[in-house]
């Protein structure tokens, strides 16, 4: 069952049966109802025991779920039931410490505790509970029992002491304050003030006729202010003001008109306030309808403030919002609205305070309710502890995003900042370690969830700004950026808001400093290209040309690596997309081979015959001219250009290594690692080659999309006599897996029209194993083929003059049959072994 739902049954408790009528409780709490029957007494003991263990269930919950709302109503009641009354104050109580009760149970608890006993003592306590339940919302029958309870029970007022009519007129006049602009009950509370002052009236002797006539004149100004205000029956009200004044001797009776024989004034203000209770008779029935939906009847109560508000009148859109909040009392968007109209209208005060504070306990998990409540404490000028205080309540709420948790933070902090910077002597004593201790918690509350993001950046950025204007201490201030790296590195703008700091406090070697540590860091996006523009203009702006100079030696191999990368990954995603359109001629060689479903629905595999050299070059040119249009030939061309300017780069990269300009060596001194513990990293390999030396790079192959170890990698050394050194330690172990160590072959580089890849010998004659793609090819072809070493054939060109003949023949369709060759005939092409088709397709 949700809250509201049980909020709405307590506005009108159903009657307790009689086991559970208090006056029996009060008489003796615990017993049973007096029976004489044995099996009524078994029943009895039945239920007793099944509410002892359904109580035991209940504090079981809220001990371990105290904001659990159901448990705690259930646990009223049925303590109720079982007349325990301790058990019952203590259960209520600790529900109203959680959450605000309805006025149903407000009047309910009240009157338990009235009908116990009487005195003083139980007066009071009666009485402070109904400033309690009038302190949640807006109601007024509650308004009436406090009433009404005043005068019967409080031995000041019974015996009109002028003590107890001052206490019962203060309590009037608040009652009115509250509640006597409630169109549709309001009227009551009127009534009940004046009966008050008539009763009053009564009990003076006739003798005193200055005393009379003075309460005679109150009563007459009771009177005249609610014929003022647009209450429901109105006409009524003036119907027994007239015959009050007849009894008086001052009007006449025979008037034709209502509002003949009454003072002009009082008239007049009769006349319009029943104009504005015409104007308001609509929105009151709408919002008065039983029989619609709640958001219908939520929407009414909006459209009737919008009206009120259009008015112009403060306290009676306050009293309407009161209204609106008793019938909705956990509405969101109702609380921000309602406040949201405080702080424009009264912008401070007790009254702001006390309805954020039912607010943040209707609705806790609304950060932006929290956010305010600390800006209207703060505006109060609130003492540190009570601000304090409401700061700590609203962490142990649940908010819906981070952000509502980080704005409370940066409220938090603000009002430190400003308490500081900016309070009177006299709530001067707040110390900046406050605002540090803030930040630290933010920060430890906050990092886990907010990494790499911008409200993590902008609290740090806060932080490291008011170390420096406020804590005077640069070094606390670089710390905080500091700290922020080693929780989102990979973030560029965390670098740039520490290089700025250092930058504008003219730090000019600090700010170079971090430069030379982020520029060959890889950002998201194209982060990696602005740092390094970002390096350069720095140094045309701050540097020496020595500084520039070398700046420029670092980030030019840096861009150019970079952009290389960006055409490989656009190359691929362009080839990426080519293969999905349904070209003949651009099909992966490996759906060739793999002679599938869709395959063989073409052609059955005893139809299909040996491809010629003639039959394949009429094959290709006709899917050829078929496949290729001019915007596919236009991508084709730009697909060409990019390999070639990545080509060109690499040979620029080649010859620059002899200048030094760029640390690019030639694959002679290249080794290519495989087998990789995925955990390990460049300075793992370095020291496992560290008793070899001559280590210039290392270069550590990963995942383009997860930035993961493939656990592959390249290692430069200085010249051959490293590199064989390094070859030598083939098989040894590191991070418990056994390296693969061997020589880079520059004579197996391909260019496939997307890449530019490198493939390499794995030392097959040491392990006695052939490569994967050998291994891979031997199945699918005759076992007397034997594929000595690993070559990648996913971008060769087919010779248009190649017929697959021979004993050996390689490459044959799986569903080919072989047959027996034929005789050579004269003039025909000798067939060729594996070695000599090989060298068809690799380029020395």
């Amino acid at each position: 069952m949700e809250v509201e739902e049980i909020q709405t049954q307590l506005q009108n408790p159903e009657q307790m049966d009689d086991a559970s009528n208090i006056d029996s409780i009060a008489e003796n709490p615990k017993s049973p109802a007096s029976s004489d029957s044995p099996d009524d007494s078994d029943a009895d003991s039945e239920d007793e025991s099944h509410h002892n263990d359904e109580l035991k269930t209940l504090e079981a919950e809220l001990s371990t779920n105290p904001s659990n709302y159901y448990a705690h109503v259930q646990c009223i009641k049925l303590l109720r039931k079982m007349g325990e009354i301790e058990k019952l104050r203590q259960a209520r109580e600790a529900m109203s410490a959680v959450f605000p009760l309805t006025p149903a149970m407000w009047q309910e608890w009240a009157k338990d505790e009235a009908s116990l006993s009487s005195g003083a003592e139980v007066s009071s306590v009666v009485e402070t509970l109904y400033e309690r339940g009038l302190l949640d919302y807006l109601s007024i029958p509650l308004w009436c029992d406090c009433l009404n309870y005043i005068q019967e029970c409080d031995p000041l007022v019974r015996e009109c002491s002028s003590d107890g009519i001052s206490k019962a007129r203060n309590i009037f006049e608040r009652a009115i304050t509250a509640a006597g602009l409630h169109v549709a009950e309001g009227n009551k509370i009127w009534e009940e003030y004046r009966e008050f002052e008539q009763a009053l009236l009564c009990t003076i002797e006739e003798a005193d006729t200055k005393a009379k006539e003075l309460q005679v004149q109150r009563i007459r100004g009771i009177f005249h202010r609610q014929l003022s205000v647009p209450l429901l029956n109105l006409r009524s009200t003036l119907l027994a003001y007239k015959a009050w004044e007849v009894e008086q001797g001052n009007v006449p009776g025979s008037e034709s008109s209502d509002i003949d024989g009454i003072p002009s004034h009082v008239a007049s203000a009769y006349q319009k306030a029943m104009e504005m209770y015409n104007d308001r008779v609509q929105y009151e029935e709408q919002v008065s309808k039983q029989d619609i939906s709640e958001t219908e009847k939520l929407q009414n109560f909006m459209n009737y403030l919008k009206f009120e508000k259009s008015a112009g009148d403060p306290a009676r859109v306050q009293v309407l919002y009161e209204r609106a909040i008793t019938d909705f009392p956990i509405s969101n968007d109702l609380w921000l609205d309602y406040t949201r109209y405080l702080d424009k209208t009264l912008k401070a005060g007790n009254v702001v305070r006390d309805v954020y504070l039912r607010a943040t306990r209707n609705c806790p998990c609304v950060g932006e309710l929290w956010v305010r409540y600390l800006l209207t404490l703060e505006r109060g000028r609130a003492s540190e502890k009570e601000i304090s205080d409401v700061f700590a309540k609203s962490l142990q709420s649940t908010f819906s995003t981070l952000e509502e948790y980080l704005d409370l933070f940066l409220t938090r902090i603000d009002g430190l900042r400003r308490r500081i910077l900016f309070g009177s002597e006299a709530e001067n004593v707040l110390n900046y370690s406050l605002i540090r201790e803030t930040f630290q918690f933010a920060s430890d509350y906050l990092s886990p969830q907010l990494k790499n993001s911008d409200g993590l950046l902008r609290l740090h950025a806060y932080w490291s700004l008011l170390e420096l204007n406020l804590g005077k201490d640069l070094v606390a201030a670089r710390g905080v950026w500091e700290s922020l790296l080693k929780i989102s590195g990979s973030m560029l703008e965390a670098w740039q808001g520490y290089i700025a700091m250092e930058i504008k406090l003219g730090h000019i070697k600090e700010a170079r400093s971090i430069y030379k540590r982020c520029y060959s860091k890889r950002f998201p996006g194209t982060g990696s290209e602005d740092i390094c523009h970002c390096w350069l203009r720095f140094e045309r702006e701050f540097g020496t040309l020595e500084d520039f100079d070398h700046a420029l030696q670092k980030v030019t191999p840096r861009l150019e690596e970079l952009q290389l990368y960006r055409m490989q990954q656009e190359s691929k995603a362009f080839a990426a997309s080519t293969e999905q359109k349904d070209n003949p001629i651009k099909k992966n060689v490996r759906e060739k081979r793999k002679g599938g479903p869709e395959s063989t629905d073409e052609q059955s595999p005893a139809k299909r015959q040996k491809p010629t050299a003639q039959t394949q070059k009429k094959g290709y040119e006709k899917n050829k001219d078929q496949a290729q249009n001019p915007a596919e030939v236009t991508e084709e061309k730009e697909v060409k250009a990019s390999v070639e300017k990545a080509d060109s780069i690499l040979e620029k990269q080649q010859k620059d290594s002899d200048t030094g300009r760029n640390k690019v060596y030639t694959d002679q001194c290249t080794a290519f690692i495989s087998n990789i513990n995925l955990k390990a990293n460049s300075e793992d390999l370095r020291k496992f080659f560290s008793d070899v030396g001559g280590v210039v790079s290392i270069r550590i192959l990963r995942d383009k999309f997860s930035g993961k170890s493939r656990g592959l990698a390249y290692v430069d050394f200085s010249d051959d006599e490293h590199l064989a050194a390094a070859i030598s330690k083939n098989k040894q172990m590191l991070l418990g897996k056994k390296l693969s160590i061997a020589r880079s072959d520059p004579n197996q580089r391909k260019k496939d029209g997307r890449n530019v890849l490198k493939q390499h010998t794995h030392s097959t004659d040491q392990s006695g194993n052939k490569g994967e793609f050998a291994s891979k090819m031997s199945n699918e072809t005759s076992k007397e083929s034997k594929v000595p070493e690993t070559t990648n054939f996913a971008s060769y060109k087919r010779d248009d003059n190649i017929q697959l003949k021979g004993k050996s023949t390689f490459l044959v369709p799986r569903n080919v049959k072989m047959n027996k060759p034929k005789t050579v005939k004269e003039g025909d092409e000798q067939p060729k072994s594996n070695d000599e088709f090989r060298k068809l397709f690799i380029k020395d």
